[in-house]
């Protein structure tokens, strides 16, 4: 016999279900998706104590301690990891794709390569994103927030990071910057895949370590530098929609970056329309007291981050940070509510726009699948292409028969000798911030290379890239009798990096006595001389041998480095015949080479360098020849605040298909301020086979025509402008062999 509940009983357990089905998971405001952003980010926070925002804003990681930020339990929200590096495949995330180093990347010249890293990096990034979810995983480096792309600029040969930036010119890293941002964040009208977070802003170029830390340093910086050299990347950024911009270590002017109103307010905000976040590197908010001492408690220091445009504290996993101190500066009238209501809502914006609050099947980026995406054959395939365009031929010399060394023909080498510390050292071929090496998927210049031998020697002759330790007898024992020698120099992250300065431009050590050993021992073979570095390096001894019959730059080409190799030194498939560009400028001295702390441009770069450097900004051979035709401009007449159509035609009159780096440089005529020497104003990677010609257009905005005056900002100057097209700088001693046009325009006021 059933036993009939009582009534009071059944009615209790009908408004409990009642409450778990309708009240326990409500659908509040900011979860409508029938609203507006705006409506549904400020019914969030409204609901937000103000604790539980500062928790927010303290959150933005490193370490169990320092995020992710926090779940909201009581309104069904999840965690949050802001703290994902993409700079070119995922790192420290577990299995993914690994790209060239983005000096590299640079190198290649290429707006479509480095939209196409950066989309598949982003691919991959959500779909790791969308497992780690589903597993409640929101550890460092599990999210889709990105600190990605670096694009300082590269103002000294010796600065640890050169190997994360795109070099040194603010017009290349500004387009390429552009194009990382839209290639990360998707196309999709509603949700965004990946967000990007442009680094290091601002006036972050170097020391790392050398002479004084990063942590502590001020850089001094003109007003005309900042706006034409350290800033243009920055505003390319904002328009192409980053939704974050990292403040950096140091100070400029005398006010750390996080803490500086002019950069994050002034500038970023009201001159340039930025509406997301700002997050600070990582311990930069703590210390702007400790290190910089340009405040003295807790309390002030997250009032200056705050009241400058700071959003997020990116601390070094610090259970209590600085901006825990909000509160208190509340209470002693230091800081307003409303400043802190301001700096929040960009945080959950982002999180809307990436999808957190709609419900999953809207979005269509929460379908990508790690198994199917993660070392797929096409991110394989782009990895190998990317390695390959990022090769720079700095030297290719003729042989007897008339042809130049490279490529080798054949498909095939008899006796092998590939030697030095880079021929067999996987982990220093990825650079730094790089994916998890995965051996399945990895070649280095030896194992690649003695598939195409008959026989193979190799030896290291250093115990690492140091080489303080070296072992001659090795090196000769191992090129004597051979029919080609391979000589694989460089640095590795082991020698430059982040925290870490090289002293020299000289190769590390042995170094250079292994390759003159090399080049001795072996006779008269051939030897092909393999570079991985990122900052330059002075090889003016192999430039002069004629021993050294060719050098390639290959920077850090990871994971495809041994096969991108290979293919180059044979040509064998479809992108293989060399193209690259040197994307910053070689010494060829040490003289020429302004100190560190010293922020001035004078002297910095292509675009005021003194002197003959070794390898110039934009040099780069390739086996095939190209011819340019003609450059037409117009209008050749027009007023200040128009643009000019430029045309440049080139034809291919080599014997190979292959890639061409048609480069557009301009020069002021008659300015009235001081401006660079000259200024890249274009540029495109283009494909030529033998015997075609092809027809570039560029657009030179009136933007690109303007100067800073101190007094009036920028402004178009009447005057001559004086352009250059071709394969190459103008006026340089070591050349590509092609031609150079020359045009003009005129501004009237």
């Amino acid at each position: 016999m059933a036993v009939r509940p009582k009534v009071g009983v059944v009615v209790s357990v009908f408004m409990l279900q009642y409450f778990i089905a309708c009240c326990a998971d409500p659908v509040f405001p900011f979860r409508n998706t029938s609203l507006s952003w705006d409506e549904r980010v400020n019914d969030l926070i409204e609901r937000l104590s103000f604790n539980e925002i500062v928790l927010q804003m303290s959150k933005g990681g490193a370490g169990i301690q320092g995020g992710p930020a926090p779940a909201i339990s009581r309104l069904g929200i999840k965690p949050h990891q802001w703290n994902t590096e993409c700079l070119r495949g995922v790192p420290m995330a577990g299995n993914a794709t690994s790209y060239p180093q983005s000096i590299g990347l640079a190198a290649a010249w290429s707006p479509e390569l480095i939209f196409n890293v950066s989309q598949a990096t982003s691919i991959e990034a959500r779909a790791k994103y969308n497992t780690n979810v589903q597993k409640g995983i929101y550890t460092d480096h599990s999210g889709i927030s990105c600190f990605s792309p670096v694009i300082n600029i590269m103002r000294h040969p010796y600065w640890g990071r050169n190997q994360e930036t795109y070099g040194e010119d603010p017009y290349l890293t500004s387009v390429y910057a552009a194009q990382f941002v839209k290639g990360l964040q998707g196309d999709h009208p509603r949700y965004v895949r990946a967000n990007a977070g442009c680094k290091h802003f601002a006036a972050y170029a170097g020391p790392e370590n050398i002479p004084t830390s990063r942590l502590s340093f001020d850089a001094k910086v003109s007003e005309r530098d900042l706006r034409m050299t350290f800033l243009p990347a920055f505003k390319a950024c904002v328009k192409a929609g980053t939704y974050s911009i990292m403040c950096s270590y140091n100070s400029v002017n005398g006010v750390p970056s996080c803490a500086n109103k002019k950069l994050l307010t002034d500038i970023l905000r009201d001159e340039w329309g930025f509406e997301g976040y700002v997050v600070s590197d990582e311990g930069a908010i703590e210390w702007m007291d400790t290190r910089h001492h340009y405040t003295h408690s807790d309390v002030d220091t997250v009032v200056a981050a705050i009241n400058a445009g700071t959003s997020l504290d990116l601390n070094t996993n610090l259970t209590v940070d600085a901006f825990m101190s909000m509160g208190k500066a509340v209470e002693q009238g230091k800081l307003s509510r409303d400043s802190v209501y301001e700096l929040v809502k960009p945080l959950f914006y982002t999180r809307m726009r990436l999808g957190e609050f709609d419900p999953p099947e809207m979005n269509p980026y929460t379908k990508l699948n790690s198994s199917e995406i993660i070392q797929s054959a096409a991110n394989r395939a782009l990895s190998l292409q990317a390695a390959m365009k990022s090769f720079v031929l700095l030297k290719n010399m003729k042989t007897s028969s008339g042809l130049t060394f490279l490529p080798l023909e054949g498909g095939f080498i008899g006796r092998l000798a590939i030697v030095g510390p880079m021929a067999h050292n996987p982990e220093q071929m990825f650079g730094d911030y790089a994916p998890q090496l995965d051996p399945h998927h990895t070649h280095t210049p030896y194992e690649a290379l003695r598939v195409r031998a008959h026989s193979t020697s190799y030896a290291a002759g250093c115990t690492d890239n140091r080489c303080t330790k070296y072992n001659s007898t090795n090196i000769t024992e191992a090129v004597s009798e051979k029919d080609l020698v391979v000589v694989a120099l460089g640095t590795g992250q082991e020698l430059e990096a982040e925290g870490n300065d090289r002293k020299s431009l000289s190769l590390p050590a042995n170094q250079s006595q292994l390759l003159q050993d090399a080049v001795k021992a072996s006779g008269t073979t051939p030897v092909v001389l393999l570079l991985f570095n990122a900052g330059p390096l002075d090889i003016t001894w192999a430039k002069n041998s004629d021993r050294v019959v060719a050098i390639i730059a290959c920077f850090f080409p990871a994971q495809a480095t041994g096969d991108a190799i290979v293919n180059v030194m044979f040509h064998f498939i479809l992108g293989s015949n060399p193209a690259g560009r040197l994307p910053s400028t070689w010494p060829a001295s040490e003289s020429q080479i302004p100190a560190m702390t010293n922020y001035t441009m004078e002297g910095r770069t292509y675009r005021y360098f003194v002197g003959e450097p070794l390898y110039p900004f934009g040099y780069g051979l390739s086996y095939s020849n190209f011819e340019y035709n003609a450059v037409t401009i117009a209008p050749d007449q027009i007023k200040a605040g128009q643009s000019v159509t430029v045309t440049v035609s080139v034809s291919n009159t080599g014997p190979y298909d292959g890639d061409e780096v048609i480069q557009l440089y301009m020069a002021w005529g008659n300015a009235s301020v001081p401006v660079p020497k000259l200024q890249l104003v274009g540029f495109n990677r283009i494909y030529i086979k033998a015997g075609d010609e092809f027809l570039q257009t560029f657009t030179i905005t009136s933007e690109q025509m303007a100067v800073w005056d101190d007094a009036r900002g920028f402004i178009v100057e009447p005057g001559t402008m004086y352009l250059y097209a071709g394969g190459q700088q103008p006026n340089q001693k070591t050349t590509v062999g092609s031609n150079i046009l020359m045009g003009k325009f005129s501004i009237s006021g």
